[in-house]
């Protein structure tokens, strides 16, 4: 089944693109602020890591943002790429439908 649906975007991406760009944050001192290795920014930035629940709280303090946000863009990223990528062809149904009280 081929899925028309654009992909959400990376959330290192809008950290990058939405944040880091327009405040004139580089990858060193973001990472200082966060109280990260560069390294661990890098990654993120560069769509290379996903969001943790951790650095979602991080992002949340240092940006003064919600700590959700992070969390369901980087939950859309996943299950968006999981619904392209695996294949359920051999799951079966183990339990029954459940019928609508009346």
């Amino acid at each position: 089944m081929l899925n028309r649906e654009m992909p959400p975007v990376h959330p290192g991406e809008i950290l990058r693109t939405l944040f880091m760009e327009p405040l004139g944050i580089g990858v060193k001192q973001l990472a200082q602020g966060l109280d990260v290795t560069p390294k661990t920014v890098s990654a993120l930035v560069n769509c290379h890591q996903g969001i943790s629940i951790e650095m979602a709280l991080r992002l949340s303090k240092a940006l003064g943002t919600s700590s959700d946000i992070w969390i369901n863009m980087q939950r859309d990223f996943d299950l968006w790429n999981a619904r392209e990528t695996v294949n359920l062809e051999k799951v079966t149904l183990l339990v029954s439908p459940k019928k609508d009280a009346a």
